[in-house]
């Protein structure tokens, strides 16, 4: 039986998220749960898949582009020409305000629809792996406030049923790769960046700051090692 569902974006953190949850339960207990945004590139699809074949866990894929698709704003979306910056977060946010890869509500929606699931199909739990460094930087819902009322809303609206919870939402993105090595998270599967080359751009904010995450656990990124050899 299924007893929680884990967003799995394919990124380190929603794979942290997932190392974590199979170390408490069986692999048959946990849905994994990627959704399709309408994102440029599939390079995130793809990783997610590899990682839940790694944990051997139940995953679930939903095409959900078509609630963002009147969007021609966020760079990430096929909906819009905008590109992708290279700088960080920081820099966007002086510039523009909410930088231009924040997709409207998206962890509401991909959140409301976990919460269905889980409650048709028993589940008692859904993880997912918000966490400080884009709750300040970047994303208003990745915040603690938009957490604690998701959290209510879907507690309530599924009569109890049903807990949300955001393991990382007081971490930063170093201590996530700090955990995610003590839990032998397989980073090597993962993908973050923004665009959906070959290799990884390392030049976009998530990259930058995937890059700065390994650097502060003295580790390099595994990725950028793999990119190194080709």
């Amino acid at each position: 039986m299924t007893r929680s569902i884990v967003l799995l974006s394919g990124g380190i953190d929603s794979t942290t998220a997932l190392a974590v949850e199979a170390s408490m339960r069986k692999p048959s207990e946990i849905l994994a749960l990627t959704l399709f945004y309408g994102q440029k590139h599939d390079r995130e699809i793809e990783s997610a898949k590899k990682v839940a074949e790694y944990f051997n866990v139940q995953h679930m894929i939903r095409d959900l582009s078509e609630v963002f698709s009147l969007d021609k704003n966020c760079s990430l979306l096929k909906s819009s020409t905008a590109e992708i910056p290279k700088s960080t977060y920081q820099t966007q946010i002086k510039t523009t305000g909410t930088p231009p890869t924040y997709v409207p509500f998206r962890n509401g929606v991909f959140l409301s629809y976990a919460a269905a699931i889980a409650y048709s199909i028993g589940a008692e739990e859904i993880i997912y792996g918000a966490h400080s460094d884009d709750a300040g930087a970047a994303y208003p819902d990745c915040s603690l406030s938009f957490f604690s009322y998701m959290k209510e809303a879907i507690k309530y609206g599924t009569g109890e049923k049903v807990i949300l919870h955001a393991p990382f939402i007081y971490f930063k993105k170093a201590d996530i790769v700090h955990v995610g090595v003590e839990y032998n998270a397989p980073f090597h599967l993962t993908w973050s960046c923004y665009e959906g080359k070959e290799t990884p751009c390392f030049k976009c904010a998530t990259c930058i700051d995937r890059l700065k995450a390994f650097e502060a656990n003295g580790l390099v990124d595994p990725l950028l090692k793999n990119a190194e050899r080709l």
